[in-house]
């Protein structure tokens, strides 16, 4: 154990990650390009009673930088809100969140760690204070997307609770990510809050 007023506690507190709502304009229009390497993708297998899905494993790693193509919107709208992680003054992650109240959802529009951070929890840190919002808001389930090959994201919301809900082979249809297909992930909440 380290001593409160050591050098060592001191590094420790100045090295911590802060995680708030995003509340300056930097903040807001911080951007982590999106990337990830995997020797996984999520088959969608095609059967007569429907899809199934299943980890195929891959016989050369693959790398993918997801495409700079949304469009940002600098203003959130009155059901949207994220979260950020700070190294200091640094964004080194955020999730950027929208409830729909129609039926309940709260949508993980966009979930980015900056490379250097990975590894460290800031994901699902970022992902409690997500889901923390959704009971506030009253959200039945916190629902997401993902593409199939990206096999690190599915199998960290596997972890977090998330399961398959569904999925939509033209999605991706007439883009950069072509030949992928969208996977539905979701995490139905506790009314409890357990």
């Amino acid at each position: 154990m380290t001593p409160p007023g050591s050098r060592s506690a001191q590094r420790e507190t100045a090295g911590a990650i802060t995680y708030r709502v995003a509340e300056s304009e930097s903040d807001r229009s911080a951007v982590i390009r999106g990337e990830f390497t995997s020797d996984t993708v999520f088959e969608v297998v095609v059967s007569e009673d429907g899809f199934g899905i299943r980890p195929t494993r891959l016989d050369a790693t693959i790398h993918k930088v997801f495409p700079d193509d949304e469009p940002q919107d600098d203003e959130p709208s009155e059901n949207g809100r994220r979260f950020v992680a700070l190294d200091g003054d640094e964004v080194c992650g955020y999730v950027d969140t929208e409830y729909e109240p129609w039926n309940r959802r709260l949508v993980i529009a966009d979930i980015e760690v900056a490379e250097a951070y990975r590894g460290r929890g800031i994901g699902r840190a970022l992902m409690d204070h997500a889901i923390d919002r959704a009971r506030e808001r009253g959200a039945g389930h916190v629902w997401l997307e993902v593409t199939n090959i990206n096999a690190p994201a599915i199998r960290a919301y596997q972890r977090m609770g998330f399961t398959f809900c569904g999925l939509d082979t033209s999605l991706y249809s007439g883009t950069e990510s072509e030949g992928e297909t969208a996977l539905y992930m979701s995490l139905f909440l506790d009314p409890a809050g357990e």
